[in-house]
């Protein structure tokens, strides 16, 4: 067995096995599949590990990472609240399960704290994971075609949605919705991550200061 074979195959296949015990077992943690798809993606590339995974200087600039990635993120975020949220809740005639936040709302500190810990867990680990790291994968594998890349958007936007079960159903309906649009602008943006981190942080705070005025969507 050569050691191309199992820097750029095997690697792969067993970071991605990892993630998916985590995830079987229930001790499933975004963070924990972010280590060890950086450690994965080290092994393959070694010192080209960030820029493999889309952390790219060229295509990041001032402009794309303050204006227009916010602006997006906010928009599909009052896309996703005011527009998606009811479609899909009276299609599944199930609400949004938000319980899991009820702690944070009115208290600053904590709710300083949830968006700390969102902008590490979601914004970082989740785009290194979903985007950065598994899409670009599929693409080494499967190849780039347009039958691919729909396959390539479809199947972790439903993983996606997966990851948010503590939703409830329509959380996780929406969740992979929103990991699908996520994966077409990453697509679209030329695997541009920084830009997909900015965007997902800045959708993520919206939703934590609705969440600590207890404002209803």
């Amino acid at each position: 067995m050569n050691k191309a074979f199992l820097s750029t195959k095997l690697t792969a296949v067993i970071a991605i096995i990892l993630c998916c015990g985590l995830y079987l077992t229930g001790y499933f943690q975004i963070i924990f599949a972010a280590l060890i798809v950086l450690i994965a993606s080290a092994i393959e590339y070694r010192k080209k590990l960030f820029s493999a995974l889309g952390f790219q200087r060229k295509k990041t600039t001032l402009k794309s990472l303050f204006i227009h990635a916010p602006l997006i993120g906010i928009a599909l975020f009052l896309f996703y609240g005011y527009i998606m949220i009811p479609i899909v809740t009276y299609l599944t005639g199930k609400p949004m399960d938000f319980s899991v936040f009820e702690q944070f709302k009115g208290d600053l500190s904590a709710t300083l704290s949830l968006l700390l810990f969102i902008w590490i867990s979601a914004a970082f680990g989740e785009e290194i994971v979903f985007r950065g790291y598994l899409m670009k994968q599929f693409t080494k594998f499967f190849g780039s075609g347009k039958i691919s890349l729909v396959i390539n958007i479809i199947l972790f936007g439903f993983l996606f949605g997966l990851i948010h079960a503590y939703q409830g159903i329509s959380g996780q309906i929406l969740s992979g919705i929103i990991g699908m649009l996520l994966a077409l602008i990453f697509h679209i943006r030329k695997n541009d991550l920084w830009f997909n981190i900015v965007l997902h942080g800045c959708f993520d705070t919206v939703a934590v200061v609705y969440i600590y005025h207890g404002w209803a969507l």
